[in-house]
């Protein structure tokens, strides 16, 4: 049975009653463990501490701890306050900057898929206007080239991968901006040309505006985003209830529900537990043997 690693978050927050919920849905597989990862300490519901934010870290640093050394086939994590954790002593941008430090792992990328929506995003927690002159060809195929690896992983198709542009309309021709033309077109044929499978397609740059319509409606398998919020808002417009967070590039399996906190409605018994349920499921997808 594959053992999968469960941390539950901010304690404070819905992280511990959707995890109740999803391993008590009925949802779930019957063929793999789910092991609770952690020790939280007694709180009120909706109003975290400094203890609780200490809590979830030490807990995140359980977690990749077992999963190094081969005790835990994937890991899924609860939300974290990430404003919290930095009064905690929390020293990384996100959970997913932080399972890759401990890891070692450079070449990782934050992943996000739910519904028909999946995206890769090529910067992720840096202020927007930095996204611009942080952009770079190798980082956009670097990213992309992970991507690949992750559609192929969860299908036998050849994927199909659109490149979103940076800039309204893709920047109309040099008009609204130069990164398409300077940056991620060339990214894309140098994509394009690593493909082993010529059956692959990737292309763009794409009008970001449009290109999410045409991947709901089934012509990519995947959009490759420049920055945080080009990708995380139709996400969770498309599938807010199911969407999850994965890091592509770990030596173990770790996913999340994409959701926050949620510290206003902790313990009044509606968050719902489908994200969990989402990412416990694709956590044993990918820990099975390919």
């Amino acid at each position: 049975m594959k053992r999968i690693g469960i941390t539950l978050g901010d304690c404070a927050g819905i992280g511990p009653e959707v995890v109740r919920a999803a391993l008590t849905s009925n949802a779930l597989p019957v063929t793999a463990d789910y092991v609770i990862i952690g020790k939280y300490p007694d709180c009120s519901l909706g109003e975290p501490t400094v203890e609780t934010s200490r809590a979830a870290a030490a807990a995140l640093e359980e977690a990749v701890t077992l999963a190094r050394r081969g005790e835990l086939d994937a890991v899924v994590t609860g939300p974290v306050h990430k404003g919290r954790m930095y009064q905690a002593g929390f020293k990384f941008p996100g959970q997913t900057e932080f399972f890759a430090d401990r890891c070692g792992a450079k070449n990782f990328a934050m992943c996000l898929t739910g519904g028909k929506i999946t995206v890769a995003l090529v910067t992720t927690h840096i202020q927007l206007r930095d996204v611009p002159r942080s952009l770079k060809q190798a980082e956009i195929v670097r990213v992309g080239l992970l991507l690949v690896d992750f559609l192929r992983c969860r299908s036998k198709t050849a994927p199909r991968i659109a490149v979103a542009g940076l800039n309204p309309h893709a920047g109309e021709s040099g008009k609204l901006g130069r990164e398409e033309i300077e940056i991620i077109a060339p990214a894309v044929a140098e994509l394009q040309s690593k493909i082993e499978d010529r059956k692959s397609k990737i292309e763009g740059p794409h009008p970001p505006d449009t290109v999410f319509h045409r991947a709901v409606e089934g012509e990519f398998d995947a959009v490759l985003c420049m920055y945080h919020d080009q990708g995380l808002i139709p996400l969770k417009l498309h599938a807010f209830h199911s969407g999850v967070n994965v890091t592509l590039g770990l030596p173990f399996p770790r996913t999340s529900p994409d959701h926050g906190t949620a510290f206003a409605i902790a313990g009044k018994g509606i968050a719902r537990p489908d994200s969990m349920v989402a990412a416990i499921r694709l956590a044993l997808e990918l820990a099975q043997p390919q």
